[in-house]
């Protein structure tokens, strides 16, 4: 288990006295998905079946299909504090890229290897009351890491708790950015997924 400098899992500090079970109950709609899009995602990226790569999540016993690159290094890096943080995700529990089946909304961009489903199962779209508090604290503490790079569909109007997608175009600095941080904390004993630092 990932702990931090003093010795505290993360998992141990966020579960302590903490229960009870509410609603998102936010009706925030995800930046991009009111529009459809010609071609392309509702996030301003191009539907494909290219450039797609089935990869392992590390610290988790599954794998997910994405968009190979700074995309997948986000979503993956998403996933990893999801596991940590909010709920443990097994094999064959994230849905990644799909085909291009007349998505509408923030489905379509599944079909540009830009969005992730976890625990989709558990978490189905229209969901409401499915996070703890301190779940929901976390997941706010993923988007807030990822600047504005990440969106999630707890937001929707209608609820989608599972789901995360990438909500910058192509070429955006800030999915550059954020992606090169992540690989410095991997290579950085004490940072990234499953790590915690009092006072942080």
């Amino acid at each position: 288990m990932y702990t931090s400098d003093r010795g505290l899992p993360r998992r141990s500090v966020l579960l302590a006295g903490l229960a009870g079970v509410v609603s998102v109950g936010v009706t925030v709609p995800l930046a991009g998905t009111a529009a459809s899009a010609v071609g392309g995602s509702t996030n301003g990226w191009p539907i494909t079946d290219t450039g797609i790569a089935t990869q392992p999540v590390p610290g988790t016993p599954a794998s997910v299909a994405l968009r190979e690159g700074d995309v997948s290094v986000v979503l993956i890096h998403v996933i990893r504090r999801f596991h940590y943080e909010v709920d443990e995700v097994a094999r064959h529990e994230l849905a990644g890229h799909r085909p291009a089946a007349g998505p509408a909304g923030h489905a379509a961009n599944y079909a540009s290897g830009t969005a992730v489903a976890i625990r989709p199962d558990a978490y189905p779209p229209g969901a409401t009351g499915t996070l703890f508090p301190h779940q929901q604290t976390a997941v706010r503490d993923i988007l807030k890491e990822c600047e504005g790079v990440v969106a999630w569909g707890g937001r929707l109007r209608r609820p989608h708790v599972a789901h995360f997608q990438i909500d910058v175009p192509p070429g955006d600095p800030r999915l550059r950015r954020l992606a090169a941080r992540i690989k410095g904390w991997a290579d950085t004993p004490g940072l990234g997924a499953g790590v915690f630092t009092l006072g942080a």
